[in-house]
């Protein structure tokens, strides 16, 4: 029975290029999408980028250019991206359509009907300078618990506290630097913690509801308590103008909050496909829809999609997600993609490197599997492997028996041998290989069609095609052994078109054949077919165009500044210092742009630090404890909220930054010697916490300046 699919991955923020982190997602949604269109199932794919919000409206003003300027061009780049590695969409859209902006207000509307939505007045920092309210990322001060430096308006990323963006002691706003005033607005709130919403929740999260992966359905047991203790929350689903988004049905002024209208993004982009195709929207999300719909996402937006975005949906009278699939970070030899290091890498850079991003989706599938874990991408495993996997046993199989039939039967193959072991093998390997596609454990089905491969290649040994084509009287013999080559060759290029659907395209106008589908992994090519002349389908990878890529992306950061830019730096830092003297009632520049002066910066002694020992903190649900070495006699003690972003049994032995002359602080669970450095996405669009590493060579103790 043909099944029908709705597929969609993360929507990718309007703020920023593509790289190789987030391709991760994206390789391994194509790839169990094209599965499922070769085994015959009605399969959609849509996708569109995530238009709305602060920052967006910010960049905009930055640029001088529209909100809509911006994500129109950003938009093209990101679908040049995709594209480029064959990433196929049915439809790529944005979140600032009219068909998200419909779903939006009915969704809404309907919730509003259900008794959960709730408008409140909440007291919230303003900024004077910039006229708008602050979202509690774009608010920084001092931590109200253990007193560390800028941090953000909702959690400290030192002592791991949770609090309001009110209880920051000198809050200042990273906009504008500004002090920000307290003024009362409405706020609009989805109930999730109705009872409604906690009974449906429960149900749908449970491990025994099979929609999560066990180790995500464990994190939302832990998200919602034990049974009869709701730890949900109200939602704010409103933001106040100025803001880039849509307006709230019948409240001028108030906006959707981002992240409220980017999953309902899905929806508005499938029924634009559905314009489009003439498709039935509500045959795919009407609540008793048979229609299937999957998510694939990161782990870092579980919470929004297992939680709110079913909620939404469940109580505005929709289907909900069939599955949601959630994967691991990309790390880079072992580590977090660096910057410094040249391992942050663009998809644009990649291309315009020369990279055949085929090698790129082989070496993801071959990693990923249907967990959670991270998967590192190494350059020299990832050399290693595709030019042995690829070049040395696949494509050699093609390239080592093509000639002689082009060359000595007229470009026509023989009849094939249905009984050869290494036939039979591949055929009746492809239900299983099927099953592991479909159960997104593409690391086992690649390892499986490469034990095929290397049987294939052991036939191809084995009968020397290349010296049976030297002696004279096996003509018949060499051309069964080319065509039963070309058989293989065929049938592994079946189970590898998920991965690399544009070499089996290659192959598919070589061998002169229809598109393949995956039933035809159990027939063989007619004796008296007819093939083109093979050209090559594949070259190795280069270690020296790799060596390229990574220095030209370590060259792509800001240069530091010549003696002569120093100087006049120091110069406008003078000026500044004597205008705060001359009127001391308006903030200066430096002040009302969240600047510091050189002497403010060199107060402070930044280190390069070993973490010599990294361990959980018992009772601490953000801590970890890092004993750091900074060439001391003795290491110092640091606690950090970072245990939702690492495992401490990967820290040890890393190199990180600290600030050396911070403080000691008494904190509960013992004294805390310092700070480790690491960033964060100010509007907490990505929740991820990533550690400052430093490049190769730097030691510990040496000064950060």
């Amino acid at each position: 029975m043909t099944r029908r699919i709705l597929v969609t991955s993360a929507l990718p923020y309007a703020n920023g290029a593509i790289h190789l982190g987030h391709l991760v997602e994206y390789i391994q949604t194509d790839i169990w999408v094209r599965f499922q269109k070769m085994v015959g199932n009605e399969c959609w794919y849509v996708c569109a980028d995530d238009t709305h919000g602060t920052p967006i409206m910010l960049r905009a003003e930055k640029e001088g250019i529209t909100p809509e300027q911006l994500i129109a061009r950003v938009h093209g780049e990101h679908f040049r991206d995709f594209s480029s590695f064959h990433v196929g969409f049915d439809n790529y859209y944005s979140t600032h359509s009219p068909e998200t902006q419909h779903y939006a207000n009915t969704i809404y509307g309907r919730l509003k009907d259900a008794g959960l939505i709730e408008v409140r007045t909440i007291e919230q920092y303003y900024d004077p300078v910039k006229q708008m309210f602050l979202p509690d990322r774009f608010i920084k001060g001092e931590c109200p618990k253990c007193h560390a430096k800028d941090q953000y308006g909702d959690n400290c990323e030192v002592c791991g506290a949770a609090y309001a963006p009110t209880d920051l002691i000198e809050p200042f706003s990273a906009v504008s630097g500004a002090k920000p005033e307290l003024r009362n607005s409405d706020h609009y709130f989805f109930k999730l913690s109705d009872p409604r919403c906690e009974a449906f929740l429960r149900q749908y999260t449970s491990r025994e509801h099979g929609v999560l992966q066990a180790e995500a359905a464990n994190k939302m047991q832990e998200w919602l308590g034990d049974a009869g203790e709701n730890k949900l929350t109200d939602w704010d689903i409103s933001r106040d103008a100025p803001y880039f988004g849509f307006e709230i049905p019948g409240a001028p002024g108030k906006y959707f909050y981002v992240w409220l209208d980017a999953p309902i993004g899905y929806m508005g982009s499938f029924q634009n496909l559905c314009s489009k195709q003439g498709l039935n929207f509500d045959d795919f999300f009407k609540p008793d829809s048979s229609a299937e719909l999957y998510h694939f996402i990161g782990k870092d937006i579980l919470y929004f999609h297992s939680l709110f975005w079913p909620a939404e949906l469940q109580h505005a009278g929709y289907r909900t997600p069939t599955k949601i699939f959630a994967h691991g970070f990309l790390t880079v030899d072992g580590a977090k993609m660096s910057k410094s290091r040249g391992t942050f890498i663009t998809a644009e850079s990649f291309i315009e490197h020369g990279l055949n991003p085929e090698w790129l989706r082989y070496y993801f599938a071959a990693k990923l599997s249907a967990t959670m874990e991270d998967i590192d991408l190494s350059f020299a495993d990832f050399s290693a492997r595709v030019n042995s996997d690829l070049v040395g046993k696949y494509v050699n199989i093609a390239s080592r028996s093509a000639g002689f039939i082009s060359k000595r039967f007229n470009g026509q193959l023989a009849p094939a041998d249905t009984s050869l072991p290494a036939i039979k093998a591949i055929q009746d390997a492809a239900p299983r290989i099927a099953e592991l596609y479909e159960a997104r454990e593409f690391g086992k089905a690649v390892r499986e069609i490469m034990a095929l491969t290397d049987a294939a290649n052991q036939y191809v040994d084995s009968v020397k095609p290349w010296e049976l084509a030297k002696q004279e009287g096996k003509e018949v013999e060499l051309h069964a052994a080319c065509t039963n080559a070309l058989n293989l060759f065929r049938l592994l290029t079946v189970l590898l078109k998920p991965i690399l659907p544009v070499t089996a395209g290659k192959v598919e106008s070589f061998l002169n054949i229809a598109p393949l589908s995956w039933a035809d992994a159990q027939t063989l090519l007619a004796g008296g077919h007819a093939i083109q002349a093979y050209s090559h389908l594949m070259t190795r990878v280069d270690p020296k165009t790799i060596e390229k890529l990574i220095d030209a992306n370590k060259q792509s950061l800001a240069p530091t500044p010549a003696p002569e830019a120093h100087s006049q730096q120091r110069h406008a830092e003078h000026q500044q210092k004597e205008a705060k003297k001359e009127t001391k009632a308006a903030p200066s520049p430096a002040d009302a742009d969240g600047l510091c002066t050189i002497d403010d910066f060199m107060k402070i002694d930044l280190r390069i630090a070993l973490i010599a020992n990294a361990e959980h903190v018992e009772g601490a649900d953000k801590l970890v404890r890092l004993t750091l070495d900074i060439g001391e006699e003795k290491p110092r003690n640091v606690f950090a909220g970072i245990k939702a972003a690492y495992d401490p049994a990967q820290l040890i032995g890393r190199l990180t930054v600290m600030v050396a002359n911070l403080a000691p602080r008494k904190m509960k669970f013992g004294m805390s010697e310092g700070m480790v450095m690491a960033a964060s996405d100010p509007e907490g669009k990505t929740p991820g916490i990533y550690l400052l590493s430093p490049d190769s060579g730097a030691t510990p103790g040496m000064r950060v300046k």
